[in-house]
C-alpha cells in the first residue's frame, strides 16, 4: 500500500523554506540509492536557532519510511533526538512503539513517546511543528 509517491515527497522536501516562514534555509535532498529506494539527508534551520538534522532511508515503490535519525539541535547541542529503536521493555513508549524521543534532562536515557513519527507517513511537517514549538519556549529550550 503506498503511502507517499516520491513526487509528493520530494515536492515537501524541497518547498519546506517556502511554506514555513519560520524556516531560515533548507540542504534537504533525497538521493536515489537503488531503484526502489533513497536517501534523505541534510538540515532545516530555523529563524530560531534550532537545526533539524534528518537522516531517513525511504522505499520509493511502497512510499514508506524504512529507518530515520531526527536530531534537533541549538548550536552544537543536541536538544531532542527521535529514533524507532524498539524499547519493549519501556512501558511508557508503548503508545508509539517503537518511535519515541530522546530529551533532557540525561537526553540519552530519557525517553518520552513521539506521537506523530511513523514509518507511514512523512515526519516532516510534525518535526517541523516541534521545532517551531520548541523556539517559542526560547531558553526554556533544552534546559
Amino acid at each position: 500500500m503506498l503511502s507517499f509517491s516520491r513526487a509528493a515527497y520530494e515536492y515537501l522536501l524541497y518547498t519546506i523554506p517556502q511554506r514555513y516562514v519560520e524556516v531560515k534555509t533548507s540542504s534537504l535532498h533525497l538521493f536515489t540509492v537503488s531503484e526502489t529506494s533513497g536517501l534523505v539527508s541534510g538540515s532545516v534551520w530555523f529563524h530560531n536557532g534550532l537545526e533539524l538534522h534528518v537522516r531517513e532511508l525511504v522505499d520509493l515503490a511502497d512510499g514508506e519510511i524504512l529507518d530515520y535519525s531526527y536530531d534537533i539541535l541549538r548550536g552544537e547541542e543536541p536538544i531532542r533526538w527521535y529514533d524507532p529503536q524498539p524499547h519493549p521493555e519501556a512501558f511508557e513508549l508503548a503508545r508509539t512503539f517503537p518511535h519515541h524521543r530522546h530529551e533532557p534532562p540525561d537526553i540519552k536515557h530519557n525517553r518520552r513517546p513521539a506521537p506523530g513519527i511513523s514509518f507511514q507517513a512523512p515526519n516532516l511537517p510534525t518535526l517541523i511543528a516541534d521545532c517551531i514549538e520548541m523556539g517559542k519556549a526560547g531558553d526554556e529550550v533544552g534546559r
